[in-house]
Formats: C-alpha cells, sequence, structure tokens
C-alpha cells in the first residue's frame, strides 16, 4: 500500500499533509470533526539528524497545543542515515531526542499511535515506532533492529549460526513476526479492512500501562521480560 493510499484510508475525512526529505507533517481527520496531528518518517528515506530534530520539534509542538491531539506516526523509513557526517553530528542524540518526545507525550496522556506500512531498520524503527505507545502494522511491512548480515559484520559470528539462532529466538528475528512474537506490535490490520475505524478504536482508547512484555509472554516471543519486570518492581517498592 502506497503512503497516498494509507492516508486516504486512514483520514477519510481529510488531511492536509506536507513531505520533504523523508518527513511527513500535517494533520489528518479520522472522524467528523476529530483531528489527529499526523507525523511520519517516509518514503523509504534513511531517517538523519535533520528530520529527527524536525518530527521531535512536531512532536513536542502538539504537546503544547491545549487539546493535545492524538499523534499517528507512518513508518516506512528504511534505516537511519548511514553517514560518518550523520554519526560525526550527533545522530544518536538526535535519534533519542525523538524517542524521548514520543514516551513524553504518552507520558502526558497523549495518545501516540505508529503505523508500521513499509520498512523500517535500526535506530529509525527505535525512534518512531517502537517509540510510540501503540504499534500497528500492516501485513506488508517489513521491520528490523538489525539485519541478520549487520549482526554478522558487528560481532564476527558465522551468518549460518546466526540464521539457526535467528530461527529459534524471535527477540533476534527480524520481520514482521518475531517482532509481533516480542510483543512490540499490538495489532497487524488486515489492508482490506475498515482502517479508518481501526485507527479510530485505538485513538479512543485511554492510553494504560505498557503491556508489551505481558504481550510477549503470551505469544512466546519474551518468556521471561513480564516476570522480571514484575519481580523488580515488587523489590522496589517493598524497599
Amino acid at each position: 500500500m502506497t503512503r497516498d493510499e494509507l492516508v486516504a484510508r486512514l483520514f477519510p475525512h481529510g488531511a492536509r499533509l506536507a513531505v520533504a526529505g523523508g518527513v511527513l507533517t500535517g494533520t489528518g481527520a479520522y472522524a467528523p470533526g476529530r483531528e489527529a496531528v499526523v507525523l511520519g518518517a517516509v518514503d523509504g528515506v534513511p531517517l538523519g539528524g535533520a528530520a529527527a530534530l524536525a518530527l521531535a520539534g512536531a512532536v513536542l509542538e502538539a504537546g503544547r497545543q491545549k487539546q493535545r491531539p492524538p499523534i499517528v506516526m507512518l513508518v516506512d523509513a528504511g534505516s537511519q542515515a548511514m553517514r560518518r557526517e550523520e554519526e560525526l553530528l550527533g545522530l544518536n542524540e538526535h535519534l533519542a531526542h525523538l524517542a524521548k518526545c514520543l514516551l513524553l507525550a504518552a507520558a502526558e496522556g497523549q495518545r501516540t499511535v505508529g503505523v508500521l506500512y513499509g520498512r523500517a531498520a535500526a535506530g529509525a524503527l527505535i525512534a518512531t515506532a517502537l517509540a510510540c505507545d501503540t504499534l500497528v502494522a500492516l501485513p506488508e511491512a517489513s521491520p528490523a533492529v538489525m539485519d541478520l548480515p549487520s549482526i554478522a559484520r558487528v560481532t564476527k559470528l558465522d551468518p549460518a549460526m546466526l540464521e539457526r539462532m535467528a530461527s529459534e529466538t524471535p527477540i533476534f528475528a527480524p520481520g514482521l513476526a518475531p517482532l509481533v512474537a516480542t510483543g512490540a506490535i499490538d495489532a497487524v490490520w488486515d489492508p482490506d479492512a475498515n482502517l479508518a475505524a481501526l485507527l479510530r478504536a485505538v485513538l479512543d482508547t485511554p492510553p494504560g500501562p505498557d503491556r508489551r512484555a505481558s504481550r510477549g509472554t503470551r505469544h512466546g516471543g519474551r518468556t521471561l521480560a513480564a516476570a522480571i519486570a514484575t519481580r523488580v518492581e515488587a523489590a522496589a517498592r517493598d524497599g
């Protein structure tokens, strides 16, 4: 599904959007009289520092609005910008700033929903989709925190061994199914369904506690995370 098709399906009551350098900003009406701030890292453009700062600024601006509209983050970004210049200028800090702005919005009760519809990898995935309090995906989405050839280069491990590990450990494997198994994705939407209705149902649901670890337990992709987090919380409370 193209970006324009997705926007039309999510916001049938109209959207006012601008795209520059892979950064999408604007607003969209997901129901009559109900608007969301629509942001995105789109068109497969790697997410660089300037783009991350632009998105972070838009998130903070949405938080300053009196009604604090929900934020919908569309994601089809490829990876972070793989350039030495970006790294020297502090790309890691720029991406972290974007993620923290989204986390701050959610902590203050503002709905943040990521819609993963294309590729997303590494820092671009973490700072956008995974930083939203709710993440949904379309079946054709192709996420990866790090692909296996990159892991092989960094770790110097045998690619065949990494392939075996990825087949047994969802937290380690790239792709949509492993991300669902770990609990990172709330739902995979049927592209033939009424996407506007699905989005409205999510946006009309008040934000709640982070349930990714418990979903990972149910899906079999993170069998220990929720139990350990509960023990740590209890120890901190009792201590």
